[in-house]
């Protein structure tokens, strides 16, 4: 069995929102129309696929701001994450196995309460 850490209650957060972060920018981004700036809509039948693209009005001021907002908020976390004193406790062989657990650590609960049921 896979060893399991005890992580920082302050990384899990962090872990956390990081989740939460990038879950938001996701669903945001398929929201918002597909070019940034105003655009033509295109149509392209070359290749080994068709592509289609509708006109695209951009992005608002608001939306565009938005988005570097949860963009900044995500590479802040990510940076938290990756750099937090407690991988240096971590074994160097030992941390991607780490790292996948802490990615996995909100789904444990569950799963730990479905094994003692």
């Amino acid at each position: 069995m896979a060893e399991t850490y005890e992580f920082p209650s302050d990384l899990l957060a962090g872990q956390e929102e990081l989740h939460q972060v990038r879950a938001e920018l996701s669903a945001l981004l398929k929201r918002l129309p597909w070019s940034v700036e105003p655009a033509d809509g295109f149509s392209e039948d070359q290749g080994w696929r068709r592509v289609a693209r509708p006109a695209s009005p951009g992005w608002t001021a608001d939306e565009q701001a938005e988005v570097e907002k949860l963009r900044r908020r995500e590479h802040e976390l990510a940076v938290f994450v990756s750099t937090h004193r407690f991988w240096a406790e971590v074994a160097a062989a030992d941390r991607v196995a780490a790292r996948t657990e802490l990615k996995h650590a909100r789904e444990r609960p569950a799963a730990e309460e479905a094994v003692e049921e």
